[in-house]
Protein backbone atom coordinates (compact mmCIF):
# COMPACT_ATOMS: atom_id res chain seq x y z
CA UNK A 1 0.00 0.00 0.00
CA UNK A 2 1.56 3.50 -0.82
CA UNK A 3 1.11 6.19 1.64
CA UNK A 4 -1.30 9.03 0.55
CA UNK A 5 0.27 12.36 -0.75
CA UNK A 6 -0.14 14.63 2.54
CA UNK A 7 -0.71 18.28 1.97
CA UNK A 8 -2.16 21.21 4.60
CA UNK A 9 -3.84 24.12 4.18
CA UNK A 10 -4.60 27.06 6.96
CA UNK A 11 -7.94 25.79 8.99
CA UNK A 12 -10.83 28.41 8.34
CA UNK A 13 -14.13 29.00 10.02
CA UNK A 14 -15.76 26.99 7.51
CA UNK A 15 -14.15 24.25 9.00
CA UNK A 16 -15.38 24.21 11.86
CA UNK A 17 -18.12 20.90 11.15
CA UNK A 18 -15.37 19.51 9.93
CA UNK A 19 -13.63 19.77 13.09
CA UNK A 20 -16.54 19.03 15.86
CA UNK A 21 -16.86 16.00 14.06
CA UNK A 22 -13.28 15.29 13.87
CA UNK A 23 -12.86 15.79 17.07
CA UNK A 24 -15.56 13.96 18.64
CA UNK A 25 -14.35 10.80 16.78
CA UNK A 26 -10.91 11.07 17.44
CA UNK A 27 -11.29 12.09 21.19
CA UNK A 28 -14.46 11.47 23.07
CA UNK A 29 -13.06 8.29 23.71
CA UNK A 30 -9.44 9.31 25.50
CA UNK A 31 -11.50 12.43 27.18
CA UNK A 32 -14.13 9.88 28.88
CA UNK A 33 -11.33 7.45 30.04
CA UNK A 34 -9.08 10.22 31.40
CA UNK A 35 -12.25 11.82 32.71
CA UNK A 36 -12.20 14.85 31.08
CA UNK A 37 -14.67 16.76 29.43
CA UNK A 38 -16.34 16.04 25.93
CA UNK A 39 -19.40 17.83 25.69
CA UNK A 40 -19.56 20.22 21.88
CA UNK A 41 -18.71 23.65 24.67
CA UNK A 42 -15.53 22.13 25.47
CA UNK A 43 -15.12 20.69 22.10
CA UNK A 44 -15.19 23.80 20.42
CA UNK A 45 -13.45 25.79 23.02
CA UNK A 46 -10.24 23.17 22.33
CA UNK A 47 -10.95 23.79 18.20
CA UNK A 48 -10.48 27.19 18.76
CA UNK A 49 -7.38 27.35 20.76
CA UNK A 50 -4.48 28.59 18.93
CA UNK A 51 -6.68 28.53 15.90
CA UNK A 52 -4.23 30.56 13.81
CA UNK A 53 -1.75 27.76 14.15
CA UNK A 54 -4.44 24.89 13.38
CA UNK A 55 -3.96 22.92 9.45
CA UNK A 56 -6.18 20.73 7.82
CA UNK A 57 -4.07 17.90 6.82
CA UNK A 58 -5.65 16.53 2.70
CA UNK A 59 -4.98 12.94 2.07
CA UNK A 60 -5.01 12.25 -1.26
CA UNK A 61 -7.38 15.20 -1.81
CA UNK A 62 -9.81 14.27 0.99
CA UNK A 63 -10.09 15.96 4.32
CA UNK A 64 -8.07 13.72 6.73
CA UNK A 65 -6.84 15.73 9.98
CA UNK A 66 -6.05 18.41 12.06
CA UNK A 67 -2.34 19.30 13.07
CA UNK A 68 -2.05 22.40 14.93
CA UNK A 69 1.39 23.26 15.83
CA UNK A 70 2.99 26.86 17.34
CA UNK A 71 6.53 27.72 16.74
CA UNK A 72 7.93 30.70 19.04
CA UNK A 73 11.69 30.54 19.16
CA UNK A 74 13.45 27.48 20.48
CA UNK A 75 10.57 26.35 22.22
CA UNK A 76 7.42 24.69 19.76
CA UNK A 77 4.37 22.99 20.60
CA UNK A 78 2.32 20.40 18.95
CA UNK A 79 -0.98 21.58 20.13
CA UNK A 80 -3.20 18.88 18.40
CA UNK A 81 -3.11 16.19 16.26
CA UNK A 82 -6.03 14.78 15.38
CA UNK A 83 -6.11 12.16 12.07
CA UNK A 84 -9.93 10.71 10.95
CA UNK A 85 -10.22 6.85 12.05
CA UNK A 86 -10.90 6.41 8.01
CA UNK A 87 -7.30 7.04 7.71
CA UNK A 88 -5.12 6.03 10.87
CA UNK A 89 -3.02 3.70 10.72
CA UNK A 90 -1.02 4.79 7.45
CA UNK A 91 1.08 6.56 9.15
CA UNK A 92 -0.05 10.15 8.52
CA UNK A 93 0.68 11.18 11.80
CA UNK A 94 4.12 10.06 12.18
CA UNK A 95 4.80 11.25 8.82
CA UNK A 96 3.41 15.10 10.30
CA UNK A 97 5.68 14.93 13.25
CA UNK A 98 8.78 13.96 11.85
CA UNK A 99 8.79 16.46 9.47
CA UNK A 100 8.17 18.81 12.58
CA UNK A 101 10.97 17.29 14.18
CA UNK A 102 12.92 17.62 11.27
CA UNK A 103 11.96 21.28 11.38
CA UNK A 104 13.25 21.55 14.90
CA UNK A 105 16.07 20.12 14.43
CA UNK A 106 17.57 22.63 12.00
CA UNK A 107 16.42 25.62 14.13
CA UNK A 108 17.66 24.51 17.91
CA UNK A 109 14.14 24.29 19.08
CA UNK A 110 12.65 22.07 21.99
CA UNK A 111 9.00 20.36 20.86
CA UNK A 112 6.16 20.02 23.36
CA UNK A 113 3.63 18.13 23.61
CA UNK A 114 0.30 16.60 25.64
CA UNK A 115 -1.12 13.46 25.42
CA UNK A 116 -4.21 11.95 27.57
CA UNK A 117 -3.34 9.13 30.00
CA UNK A 118 -3.83 5.98 28.34
CA UNK A 119 -3.89 7.50 24.80
CA UNK A 120 -2.03 4.97 22.62
CA UNK A 121 -0.65 8.30 20.59
CA UNK A 122 2.03 8.00 23.56
CA UNK A 123 4.09 4.91 21.94
CA UNK A 124 4.00 6.91 19.08
CA UNK A 125 5.18 10.09 20.59
CA UNK A 126 7.97 8.01 22.00
CA UNK A 127 8.84 6.45 19.31
CA UNK A 128 10.40 9.50 17.58
CA UNK A 129 11.89 10.21 20.68
CA UNK A 130 10.05 12.56 23.15
CA UNK A 131 10.29 11.79 26.62
CA UNK A 132 8.24 12.57 29.36
CA UNK A 133 8.32 15.32 31.53
CA UNK A 134 5.59 15.14 33.88
CA UNK A 135 2.69 13.32 34.92
CA UNK A 136 -0.60 15.13 35.65
CA UNK A 137 -4.00 13.56 36.73
CA UNK A 138 -5.44 13.15 32.94
CA UNK A 139 -2.42 13.71 30.81
CA UNK A 140 1.51 13.66 30.54
CA UNK A 141 3.78 16.19 29.40
CA UNK A 142 6.25 15.31 26.95
CA UNK A 143 9.33 16.60 25.58
CA UNK A 144 11.95 16.80 22.17
CA UNK A 145 15.20 17.94 22.50
CA UNK A 146 17.02 18.63 19.23
CA UNK A 147 18.90 16.08 17.70
CA UNK A 148 17.16 13.57 19.86
CA UNK A 149 15.58 11.73 16.95
CA UNK A 150 15.81 7.97 17.50
CA UNK A 151 18.02 6.18 14.54
CA UNK A 152 15.65 5.13 11.30
CA UNK A 153 14.19 1.54 11.52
Amino acid sequence: MTSPALTLRPATEDDLPFLLALRKATMTEHLRRAGARDDDEHHLARIRHRFEDAHIVWADGRPAGLFKASREAADWRVVQIQIAPAFQGQGLGRRLLSALLEQADARGASVTLSVLQGNPARRLYESLGFTPVEEKEQETEMRYRPGMAPPAA
